[in-house]
């Protein structure tokens, strides 16, 4: 962590990030921004980093067959049943 800030939630829900932050992260006004609720907090990060996030975590991983194969289970657990 770079640095600790405090802010407070204003008007209409509206929180005020730092210059100090905006600059870092190259966030400029306009900047779509994606807040993630996890069990100890809050995410606050842009949809480009979350995109290059995602796409990290699924490196490797054939999505598609994944889903295939639990649909097919699926059917197989209702056709059993």
């Amino acid at each position: 962590m770079r640095g600790t800030f405090s802010v407070t939630v204003g008007n209409k829900g509206r929180v005020v990030l730092p210059t100090a932050i905006r600059a870092r992260r190259n966030w400029a006004e306009g900047t779509t921004l994606i807040a993630i609720e996890a069990p100890t907090g809050v995410v606050l990060t842009s949809r480009d980093e979350a995109e290059h996030i995602i796409r990290a975590q699924l490196e490797g991983v054939d999505v598609v067959k994944e889903l295939l194969d639990e649909r097919r289970a699926a059917a197989l657990a209702d056709q059993a049943s």
